[in-house]
């Protein structure tokens, strides 16, 4: 409920040369429609503020609720000047049911001109108050109860905004947790892993790496990509990862793995596709065998720093049932850093593929550079911090064991 303070000069006259009733809607529904065009709270926030002021003039702000307290003034929107002071606000939003700041009633002259308190609720929620004022007429009814449906408006959306932001807290801890539990190599493969999601306010996404310790000191190293973004997009990607745990445990050729992932996988109504590079690295025979489920190829810088990427039979996306995985075996000697990674890599808006990984093939590295040193160099100088999906990227660099040949 909408509560204002009435001051003792009279309100100005009702406008009966302006667009009618039509145009008064007009006005509100442009009005309404303003407010929540994001997710982000601080938006609705402004959104209101604005619109409150567009409205009913003077000045506008919300009195921003932090747990069980209000705050100060946030998205300040005409002449903070005319608003009240926020403890007074407080007070007076206390007496709408809404905790605020401090054990006492502030005390001091009240506020000359108007004001209007509304809460910013929606179901259990109270997200603030919407504090509006202007200097001399005191609001009409009715432009009061515009200003407590703005309000309404807002506080649905923030409502909204709030759940968003959990839900994306939620996806984000699951997804690091994921990130920073991967299995260990053997000890004759050196690997480092980067993970950069695409924004602070993005929902975060499916992307993950796994490295899977086989027999006779090789290796499984795997580089996925769920669609889509959000809690469900890291649901499903833990699923995915448990179900390459399983399988790759039984030491089957790359192909046959994700042969057995698309069955498992498609094999869920609800479970969303995903593409899929499997790499099996052997040291002691020099060699990778990759596998792909609709996934980009890997890069191989040699060990005189020159970049090239590897071809790979690519197969459909895990989840379709399609099957019809193939597998290729290049050369990896020790020394050599082969890099996996997920498309928010190199892949740019308007740009064609293959122009995307001509990027990536024309680096060049310094001779014995570290994997960390590698990775950080390729994420500057693809401008990975500015990619428009989440990147994943993981290097490995096999090593021969001390007094083995160096083959």
């Amino acid at each position: 409920m909408a509560r204002w303070i009435r001051s003792s000069r009279r309100p100005p006259p009702v406008d009966a040369g302006g667009h009618g009733e039509a145009g008064r809607l007009s006005v509100l529904r442009e009005a309404l429609a303003g407010i929540g065009t994001t997710l982000d709270a601080a938006t609705t926030r402004t959104e209101l503020t604005r619109a409150a002021v567009r409205l009913a003039g003077g000045a506008a702000a919300v009195l921003h609720r932090t747990g069980d307290a209000v705050g100060g003034y946030e998205a300040i929107t005409g002449d903070a000047a005319l608003l009240p002071d926020a403890r007074w606000a407080a007070a007076a939003a206390r007496e709408t049911d809404l905790p605020a700041v401090g054990a006492g009633r502030t005390s001091g002259p009240e506020h000359p001109g108007a004001v209007v308190a509304a809460p910013l609720t929606s179901g259990d929620g109270v997200y603030g108050v919407l504090v509006w004022a202007r200097a001399g007429a005191p609001p009409r009814r009715a432009e009061a109860e515009l200003l407590a449906l703005l309000a309404e408006r807002a506080a649905s959306h923030l409502r909204h905004a709030h759940a968003h932001e959990q839900v994306s807290r939620t996806a984000g801890d699951l997804q690091r947790a994921l990130l920073a539990e991967p299995g260990r190599p053997h000890p004759n493969l050196d690997v480092a892993v980067r993970y950069l999601p695409v924004g602070s306010s993005a929902l975060v996404g499916g992307d993950w790496c796994e490295t899977v310790r086989l027999h006779f000191g090789r290796t499984l190293l795997v580089v996925g990509d769920v669609m889509g973004h959000g809690l469900e997009s890291a649901v499903d990607m833990s699923a995915y990862r448990s179900s390459l745990r399983s399988v790759a445990s039984a030491d089957l050729p790359p192909h046959r793995v994700l042969r057995q992932l698309d069955d498992l996988a498609s094999g869920e109504a609800d479970r969303r596709p995903a593409t899929c590079l499997l790499a099996r690295v052997d040291p002691h025979r020099s060699q990778v065998t990759l596998a792909s489920a609709g996934h980009l190829p890997p890069a191989l810088i040699d060990r005189d720093g020159a970049t090239g990427v590897l071809t790979v039979p690519v197969g459909p996306p895990l989840g379709t049932g399609l099957g019809g995985y193939e597998s290729a075996t290049h050369r990896l000697a020790p020394g050599e850093t082969l890099v996996l990674f997920t498309d928010g890599l190199v892949e740019r808006r308007g740009e064609d593929i293959d122009r995307s990984l001509a990027r990536l093939a024309a680096l060049r590295f310094a001779a014995g550079d570290a994997l960390d040193a590698v990775l950080d160099t390729i994420l500057a100088r693809l401008d990975a911090r500015h990619a428009e999906d989440d990147v994943a990227v993981l290097a490995a660099r096999p090593h021969p064991r001390p007094g083995a040949p160096a083959g």
